[in-house]
């Protein structure tokens, strides 16, 4: 699983970036299923506006986009990554439905 993060009008600190890398940790019952995650945080034009957004991509090539807004950055990944997780978890029981 490759893993791209990128900041927008951010520079990208070591804190933030593991931090993100920690909660990434919730999705190793799938990392055989995800080829790719790129993670980009912007900040917005306030001093207190986040958005995070990943694009996944799926082994057998199915591709996903979701976003996060919130006034606190790690409160905005903390939402993405379980939005993340669902949406994981979506695909894996679709694909496992789908092989009964």
């Amino acid at each position: 699983m490759r893993v791209e993060i990128k900041g927008v009008h951010y520079e990208l600190t070591e804190d933030t970036r593991e931090f993100l890398t920690t909660k990434l940790s919730k999705l190793d019952f799938a990392s055989d299923m995800i080829t790719d995650l790129l993670f980009t945080l912007t900040k917005g034009k306030g001093s207190n506006d986040w958005t995070a957004e990943v694009t996944v991509n799926f082994r057998f090539g199915v591709s996903a986009h979701i976003s996060e807004r919130d006034y606190n950055l790690h409160e905005a990944i903390e939402k993405l990554i379980d939005r993340l997780e669902q949406k994981v978890r979506k695909e894996k029981d679709k694909i496992q439905d789908h092989h009964k």
